[in-house]
């Protein structure tokens, strides 16, 4: 179903903006491309759709049909009130709905952040079938409960501000959503790929009443069993072809925080990018569309 594109929303040439049904909760996705094989984009704290700019052309180019959605919570998408609606289970169910929504035969998931958290699960816990996986900057959760207690800790320091009530949500609308705006242009190792004009994008769609909350609920949600729950089930290896591409510069989280992933996923290719924030592929989108290109040739687009 077509929809009308919210103000807010950023543009990309081509995309088309849908409301789709999934796990009972209805998400606005962009969508370029018409093939029958997915590419869903999952985006991560605090973005939308819109951090997949780059990559949403490239990925049409290749053959697939490209949805990047808004995460429960997020933008257009449906915001459900309370904690524990976010979490981990839900969000996997989420993913699986949208692939069924979708109808396309073959997937490729491809997280960053917060993304990638829901990414590297749904790929271990296997609800639907992958033929690839592609994560951007977050460390596979059994390789980031080991690092945790070094200086990743410290890294980590809000998530466990975010557990307070209410005041995190103040905190990040103060001064006209400067702080949403400070997490992209401070973190950055090259600010200028985050115009004015990109930045009032992720203000707008935190400034959606209930967004903020619906944000900083994926945290709370996670402390408060989510993550437990999850560990309790184990930790399987990855069977499915994935690439990981790491910008070493992140203030978030450590490189060190990679080591180690390859125990847990049988066939990784991990590309280091320097000098390139937590931010990857809104920051070197060349650099990232170039890997993720070559990689999807090699493994996936010579497929029938």
């Amino acid at each position: 179903m077509r929809v009308k594109v919210p103000w807010y929303a950023g543009e990309v040439a081509g995309a088309r903006h849908l409301s789709v049904c999934a796990n009972n909760l209805e998400f606005h996705v962009a969508e370029l491309g018409s093939a029958d094989r997915l590419a869903l984009c999952l985006h991560g704290f605090p973005e939308c759709w819109y951090s997949w700019r780059y990559q949403l052309p490239l990925l049409a180019e290749l053959g697939f049909r490209v949805w990047a959605p808004d995460l429960r919570g997020y933008g257009g998408s449906a915001r459900p009130p309370r904690v524990q609606d976010y979490a981990l289970e839900h969000l996997l169910h989420d993913i699986a709905g949208l692939i069924d929504a979708s109808g396309c035969r073959r997937t490729v998931l491809i997280g960053h952040d917060w993304g990638a958290v829901i990414a590297w699960y749904f790929a271990m816990r296997r609800l639907r079938p992958l033929e690839g996986l592609v994560i951007l900057n977050v460390p596979h959760p059994a390789v980031m409960e080991q690092a945790i207690w070094g200086k990743q800790l410290l890294r980590s320091w809000y998530v466990l501000f975010f557990q307070l009530p209410w005041l995190p949500e103040q905190a990040l609308a103060a001064f006209d959503y400067w702080p949403i705006k400070a997490a992209f242009v401070r973190m950055s190792r090259n600010p200028a790929r985050f115009s004015p004009e990109v930045l009032e994008v992720y203000r707008n769609y935190a400034a959606v009443p209930g967004a903020l909350t619906a944000m900083v609920n994926y945290y709370r949600a996670l402390l408060r069993g989510g993550a437990q729950r999850q560990r309790a089930l184990g930790y399987p290896r990855i069977d499915v072809p994935t690439l990981m591409i790491w910008g070493e510069a992140d203030d978030a989280l450590g490189k060190e925080t990679t080591y180690g992933t390859e125990r847990f996923v049988q066939d990784l290719r991990l590309h280091y990018l320097p000098g390139v924030s937590h931010w990857v592929q809104q920051e070197a989108p060349e650099r990232v569309n170039a890997i993720l290109q070559s990689w999807l040739r090699e493994k996936l687009c010579s497929q029938s």
